[in-house]
């Protein structure tokens, strides 16, 4: 059967006191519309179009829906330039289903935690009813704000009443409209060119078509969930906060029933996109973002970032930053350590306590153990970059590249002044600085002749003190 998805997503969100559209803030690194999105692209039953309502900040919302989903040809956006109510947002949609069969999905943009299973099983639902209207509705302890399910003695929906519209005997419904619905499309917009804007918002209300396809004699009715926190929409900062730590437990769970070890799942951070395997170990504190992807046997944390980067197997992460970067098998990173975007540590790369490591490559079994800053650098295998070693790689108008061969042994406390090579093999003595480039299997040593004045320090106290009698002091 064809199906179709329109996701609102054209309001502002005025309670969340922003300038940003409220669809484009983020749960779990992603935003809320995109959430929806990825929800309906993981049906069984692929929709042929997914319709974006955009309104305000379109340009922004439709850039950052591409960015999120540039492999979605089903992708259509549709703009709502004033806002008069739901009814409205899916009139500016007729033109696109207008040539649809089947049913049509009506979502909200700002409803992240809403599962492929749960679609699922509401149109199985519908399907097996044969409804022209199905709504997913819930109960809630505290309806108020919400429009209420009216049922007929059978069970079908009757109607939907607005709270503001609502009388005191329907004000007492415990069974809400979370706004999911599934329509036949060709009845949907049969309804929708009935629509009038006949109530005190003066706005036209996607329920009235409840009501519209009940006067025709079609079949409208109700898909009851009972985890109402799968359906919440979120309309400030603190229930945004709700959605993050409902997701951040529904993303923990999946990796750990995936074999994954998070040792305190309320503190560790994972976001959607990121892949774990099996075996890896995480530890408190730690932020797992962006396009992150761990392999086998791994330890990350405690007091960890990692973002956007490939972590190989076996490595180990301790109280560090990881960005854009990537690391083979059997890396150490830390503790107290930045590896910065552009950066390639190779097997059994050991990177110790407050290293910072910029746009390099570092060789397999090389050693940067304390203190040191690396940037844009290559340096070859089974090298060792002594304590408080520095690349001067900025010249104050351009970066400049230092390169260091396999085997070399940089002393501590040495400032590499790029551009400049250190052939394979070589050994630079500690306290150099080093602006010339070292052949292969040298020693290079570059310091001032050390001066010794006897008795210095004696003398300076001598005339200190005499210099304070002959002041008064």
């Amino acid at each position: 059967m064809q199906l179709s998805a329109v996701i609102l997503a054209a309001g502002l969100g005025t309670r969340m006191k922003s300038r940003l559209p409220k669809v484009l803030f983020e749960v779990a690194g992603e935003p809320l519309v995109s959430h929806v999105i990825s929800t309906v692209r993981s049906l069984h039953v692929h929709p042929e179009k997914i319709i974006l309502v955009v309104g305000h900040s379109r340009e922004l919302v439709i850039e950052t829906v591409k960015k999120s989903h540039p492999d979605t040809d089903a992708l259509r956006f549709v703009v709502q330039a004033e806002q008069h109510g739901t009814g409205h947002a899916l009139i500016q949609a007729r033109e696109e289903l207008s040539n649809q069969e089947g049913s049509t999905f009506v979502l909200c943009g700002d409803t992240p935690l809403l599962t492929p299973e749960l679609l699922e099983n509401l149109y199985k639902f519908h399907t097996v009813n044969g409804s022209d209207a199905t709504v997913l509705t819930t109960r809630v302890r505290e309806p108020r704000g919400y429009g209420r399910i009216v049922r007929t003695q059978d069970g079908r929906v009757k109607s939907i009443i607005e709270e503001r519209d609502a009388s005191d005997e329907v004000r007492k419904i415990n069974e809400i409209n979370t706004g999911v619905y599934l329509f036949s499309t060709k009845k949907l917009l049969a309804a929708l060119d009935r629509l009038k804007p006949e109530n005190d918002q003066h706005e036209y209300y996607l329920t009235d078509t409840i009501g519209i396809l009940n006067s025709w004699g079609s079949k409208a009715m109700a898909y009851e969930e009972a985890e109402d926190h799968l359906m919440m929409g979120i309309n400030n900062r603190f229930e945004l906060s709700v959605a993050e730590r409902y997701m951040r437990e529904r993303i923990n769970r999946r990796h750990m029933i995936a074999g994954v070890t998070i040792v305190d799942p309320a503190t560790t951070y994972i976001e959607s996109k990121v892949r774990i395997s099996a075996d890896v170990t995480i530890f408190p504190n730690t932020h797992l973002k962006g396009s992150t992807e761990i392999d086998e046997g791994s330890i990350i944390g405690p007091d960890s970032l990692v973002e956007n980067s490939k972590i190989g197997k076996g490595c180990v992460v301790r109280q560090s930053t990881v960005e854009d970067s990537r690391l083979a098998s059997n890396v150490k990173v830390g503790p107290y350590s930045h590896i910065r975007p552009g950066t390639f540590l190779d097997e059994g790369v050991h990177i110790g306590n407050y290293v910072e490591v910029k746009k390099s490559s570092i060789g397999a079994n090389s050693k940067a153990n304390h203190l040191t800053y690396i940037g844009d650098a290559e340096i070859g295998s089974s090298a060792n970059v002594g304590a408080g070693t520095i690349t001067c790689n900025y010249d104050g108008v351009n970066k400049n590249k230092t390169k260091i061969g396999d085997a070399v042994f940089i002393g501590s406390n040495t400032a590499l002044v790029a551009p400049v090579e250190i052939g394979e093999g070589s050994l630079v003595a500690a306290g150099s600085v080093i602006t010339k480039n070292v052949p292969p299997f040298s020693l290079a040593i570059e310091r001032c002749e050390q001066v010794i004045k006897i008795d210095y320090m004696k003398k300076r106290k001598i005339e200190k003190n005499g210099s304070a009698k002959k002041n008064g002091r």
